[in-house]
Formats: C-alpha cells, structure tokens, sequence
C-alpha cells in the first residue's frame, strides 16, 4: 500500500470540500481498501465517512423505506423496517459476501462503486428507487451509467437511498461460489405501475429486462418469464461464465425470483 493522508470529519459539508482530485472517500472499504493494499489504486487522502451520523439510520414511512447510505448490509438484512415493507431487500442484503463483508460493507460505498456484480443495483432499479446525495435526488436508473461509473460527480456524497413500497418483490441469484458475488442475480418487483424485472452480473452494468416486465404485466408467474431469452451479445463472458450461460441464468434466476414473490 502507498502511503495516504487520512481525514474523519463529523459532518457531509466537511467531508466534501476535503477531496480533491486525487483523494477518495471511504465507506465500507470492502473494495477500496484491497485494491490500495494490493497497490493497483493510488490515493493522496481518504476521507473516511463513518464518523458522519446523518450518513447513519433507517425508517419507513408513507410507503417509503429509507436507508442511510453508511448503514451496513448486515443492518439491512435485520432491520424489522426493511423486513416488514420489503422483505426482499433484507433477504438480498443477507446474502451479500461473507459475514465479515457484511458487517463492514455499506449499501452507499456498494452502488458507489457499481461493481457489475453487485447485488443492490439490482434492488434499486427493480423498486425504482432514488439516490439522494449533498447535491441532488438521482433515479437509480440514471444513477448506474456503465462499468464501475455512476452519476457521482467531483465531490458527491451519497447520502441516503430511498425506496418505494412494492407489492410484492423478490430476489435470486447464482452466485460464485467463492466471492458470493452474483454471476446472474434477477430481482423482480410488482409495483402499482407495473412489474419490473432488473438484472445484475451479466453485464457491465445492471439492466431492465423489458421483455420480462411485459409478460409479468399479462401474467405474474415463474412460467410467463422461464421462455424469455435474453440476446447475449451484450453480456459479460469470462473464466467464471460464458455469455450464453449467462443468457439462460437469467431466465432460470427470474423464474425462481417470481415465484419467491408469489
């Protein structure tokens, strides 16, 4: 590892005029901190964000849960808010790495960083979620923009993630057996608006599966969606999954995501 400075300020003003070009900020670190030690990333400072508690907390109200972008996936796994509005999101957040992982990760340095194998970008486009930052409101759809990129600008701080109430909504995925990272993760929604089907693992970043989302609309069953194939032109191929098996995982994945909904 290189050597950095290192800062902890107590408030989001702080925190974001501390960063200059070269600098990060740190969450969760579960990502940040491996690749620095492994000295494939090189940093001036970190400006470490655990100290922020208005980064800290969840609620649910009017149809809306809302989690602070520094609370861990093991806190979103046993929260009873998350568990009661949308079980499907604590059911996912259970199943994020290891446990260490998921005692140190957090849900804002997770989409932050958008690692096309992550498994909340999924939960967020499927639920129509919205990232709130020190600067501005973003749809989650607009939020993940390609490989590792978002939406974050030169000093933009996630704050909290918002997330409507479904209907009902699931989650599964294949995931490799040694990072528990999703080779293919499917999650599904049915929203007052209509279902929504988005896909994590197969492709550089997290996508809609419009063909899927049709049929649910006719028909919200594990069988309307087992049919649909998704071209693999576009997906990832690699060491772990070639992209036609990728193809048919998200079939495979939806259907079971479906009928865990139903």
């Amino acid at each position: 590892m290189y050597s950095f400075d290192y800062e902890r300020p107590s408030g989001i003003n702080d925190a974001a005029g501390m960063t200059g070009e070269d600098d990060k900020f740190l969450a969760g670190g579960q990502s940040l901190l491996p690749t620095l030690k492994l000295r494939l990333a090189q940093v001036d400072k970190l400006v470490d964000l655990g100290g922020i508690s208005e980064l800290k907390g969840i609620s649910a109200n009017g149809g809306e849960v809302s989690i602070g972008a520094m609370v861990t996936h093991a806190e979103v796994a046993t929260s009873a808010d998350v568990k009661n509005a949308i079980p499907a999101l604590a059911d996912l957040a259970s199943r994020i790495g290891d446990a260490q992982v998921r005692n140190r990760g957090t849900i804002g340095g997770s989409i932050a960083n958008n690692d096309p194998a992550a498994d909340y970008p999924s939960a967020l486009v499927a639920l129509g979620a919205t990232v709130h930052t020190n600067k501005r409101s973003i749809d989650a759809e607009a939020f993940f923009v390609d490989l590792f990129e978002t939406a974050l600008e030169e000093n933009e701080i996630v704050t909290k993630v918002t997330f409507p109430t479904p209907e009902k909504a699931a989650y599964a995925k294949f995931p490799n057996p040694a990072s528990r990272f999703a080779l293919v993760g499917v999650f599904v929604a049915k929203t007052a608006s209509g279902s929504r089907v988005a896909v994590t693992g197969a492709g550089p970043s997290v996508f809609r599966q419009s063909d899927m989302e049709a049929a649910l609309d006719g028909n919200f069953s594990g069988s309307a969606v087992s049919g649909i194939k998704t071209d693999p032109s576009g997906l990832n191929s690699d060491i772990h999954a070639s992209a036609e098996y990728r193809s048919n995982l998200i079939s495979v994945m939806a259907a079971r995501a479906v009928d865990a909904a139903s």
